[in-house]
């Protein structure tokens, strides 16, 4: 097997194991938002790389051992960093940096946004608190600054709006295809 499909396979495996889990107090699965954020950004014609975002932004859940509820009880279980850490050994930073800055995507559009905070779910608004609530000027300046600033945001948008109970979307396998692609970009860069 190459580099490739077992990274494929082990995403595969860590949505069959882990995937059916409840998205941290929403009424979703992880699954089933990890596979309508992938096809938001696959119905706006997205790169390989941000549908490949998009699908992993949140797979950090996947990887603690915490209880879904932690951020219920105070925790932030930094998924984004756990995600980062794990994908950053296989995928080009077109992939990483979105997933490695969702949250301070979240963060960053709380504070420009000022109707943004209100139209976020009841747990998102909880892990922003716990994530570090608003940013302040300086950050916000320097996250602007930050060369795939665009694409990081609109995978920030994807999450916020996957949250639909019992949307039809493509499974997993299909969006399998572009991650695989990605992941033999990156070995390609690398060889």
């Amino acid at each position: 097997m190459n580099p490739s499909q077992d990274v494929v396979g082990e995403i595969r495996r860590l949505f069959d194991q882990r995937g059916g889990s409840m998205y941290g107090g929403e009424s979703v699965t992880q699954l089933e938002h990890a596979l309508q954020a992938a096809s938001l950004a696959e119905n706006a014609a997205a790169s390989s790389a941000t549908i490949s975002a998009a699908l992993l932004h949140d797979i950090g859940h996947l990887l603690h051992d915490l209880d879904d509820d932690a951020p219920d009880k105070g925790v932030d279980d930094v998924h984004e960093v756990l995600a980062n850490e794990w994908l950053i050994k296989y995928f080009p930073r077109e992939v990483t940096e979105p997933v490695r800055l969702h949250v301070a995507a979240k963060r960053y559009l709380c504070t420009v946004e000022s109707e943004y905070y209100d139209q976020l779910s009841e747990p998102s608004q909880v892990s922003f608190k716990l994530q570090g609530g608003a940013l302040a000027d300086e950050e916000v300046k320097e996250f602007e600054q930050h060369d795939l600033f665009e694409q990081i945001v609109q995978v920030r948008r994807y999450d916020d709006e996957a949250k639909i109970v019992d949307l039809a979307t493509p499974d997993l396998e299909h969006f399998l295809q572009h991650v695989a692609e990605c992941v033999s970009c990156a070995e390609r860069a690398e060889g």
